[in-house]
């Protein structure tokens, strides 16, 4: 049983800019009961994150430190079958990521990471979904901006929705974000690699069963106009809508015909052309190897904006849901989506993982099906707004 391991939290990635962020959070927000450590490659580096801990926290002086390393199978069985939950932050996770999903699988160790990789995810489904199935490890990718509060502001949207109805969402996303490094990389490797991502979601559709006699869609049809504030749209390829997607899926009470689009909102058309354009720019540059090298090396793995920049930066999701002749319009909203958010959302996830009353799940599963209700609360409690502002 999980419960009688060493810790109950592990930290794999601390060293990097969004895991410090996450140790951070971990050392002024767990439940001073809460056994957790760190772990990475090299200690002298883990040394100095828990030097600085304890420079803001006293306690975290005591935090344990443990060895572990993406290039030692080993190393890495012997983490997740110390830990109720590992939080990795070790990425890009198509380079970086395998062995850990494959340890927690096979030991039993709930995982949680921040990947917005859609081939990683989809791999991971197909080789190791069935392992956590028998373990009992719920393995919850994309926890952190990418892609919970669009996933919980879902399931929040759809449950003050009639039940056993058809329902549509429409998601409607405005941000001020500036990319890490570590995003910078991961996006371009998704960029590069698209017959790759086609490939890896056919192997998962061969594997994956949806449900019977229940539809789930994903809109992908151009809206160029808001129906919200005015302003313009442009549709988000993303991983989100897969993850929504899934979690409509699992819970029936999406309905017996469910609908969801995602769309990037912005006020000036201007602005939505230049994005357009700078999207399509960087996916072009992107599959000639001398051009993606050029991307790559605009921005540096563990190199992130100032503490004045994240503090500048704030998201908010509006949805719009409809069904049984009702209309709600929720909002989702906070503070540095790409950063401080996001480092709560993952520690927030794997402390609910940890300590909360759940449903009994495992396998490769979403925050919406894990953790649900409970995870929202945390979120609210922690200052991430989770609101109705209309519903007719």
């Amino acid at each position: 049983m999980t419960a009688d391991r060493r810790y109950d939290i592990v930290l794999y990635g601390a060293t990097g800019f969004t895991g410090g962020l996450t140790a951070e959070y971990l050392a002024e927000h767990a439940p001073a009961d809460t056994r957790w450590a760190l772990a990475g490659r090299d200690r002298g580096r883990l040394e100095a994150v828990r030097d600085r801990l304890a420079a803001r926290v006293p306690t975290a002086k005591d935090v344990p430190l443990l060895h572990a390393d993406a290039a030692d199978a080993a190393s890495l069985r012997e983490l997740a079958a110390s830990a109720r939950v590992v939080i990795t932050t070790v990425g890009p996770y198509a380079r970086y990521g395998e062995p850990l999903v494959a340890a927690c699988a096979r030991e039993g160790a709930d995982y949680v990471d921040l990947t917005g990789e859609p081939t990683f995810v989809d791999r991971m489904y197909v080789r190791y979904h069935e392992d956590a199935v028998n373990s009992g490890a719920r393995i919850v990718h994309a926890c952190g901006f990418d892609s919970i509060p669009h996933d919980l502001g879902a399931y929040f949207t759809v449950k003050r929705l009639p039940e056993g109805v058809p329902v549509r969402v429409e998601e409607f996303v405005q941000l001020k974000i500036t990319p890490s490094g570590g995003t910078w990389h991961s996006g371009i490797g998704v960029a590069s690699d698209l017959l790759g991502m086609w490939r890896a979601r056919r192997d998962r559709r061969h594997v994956e069963v949806w449900p019977a006699g229940r539809l789930v869609r994903v809109s992908r049809r151009f809206t160029p106009r808001t129906r919200l504030r005015g302003g313009w749209t442009l549709p988000m390829p993303t991983l989100d809508p897969d993850i929504v997607s899934r979690s409509a899926a699992a819970l029936e009470r999406y309905g017996p015909d469910f609908e969801f689009g995602m769309y990037l909102a912005v006020r000036r058309l201007p602005v939505a052309l230049g994005v357009a354009a700078g999207s399509t720019a960087a996916l072009l540059l992107a599959q000639f190897p001398p051009t993606r090298k050029l991307l790559l090396g605009l921005r540096s793995p563990g190199e992130g904006p100032s503490a004045e920049t994240r503090a500048g930066s704030w998201f908010r999701l509006t949805f719009v849901g409809e069904g049984g002749g009702k209309r709600v319009v929720t909002e989702v909203s906070g503070g540095d989506p790409g950063y401080e958010e996001t480092a709560k959302m993952l520690a927030e996830s794997a402390l609910c993982l940890a300590h909360d009353d759940l449903p009994r799940t495992s396998g490769q599963v979403t925050t919406a099906v894990a953790m649900g209700d409970a995870l929202i609360d945390r979120l609210v409690r922690a200052g991430i707004a989770f609101r109705v502002v209309r519903e007719d």
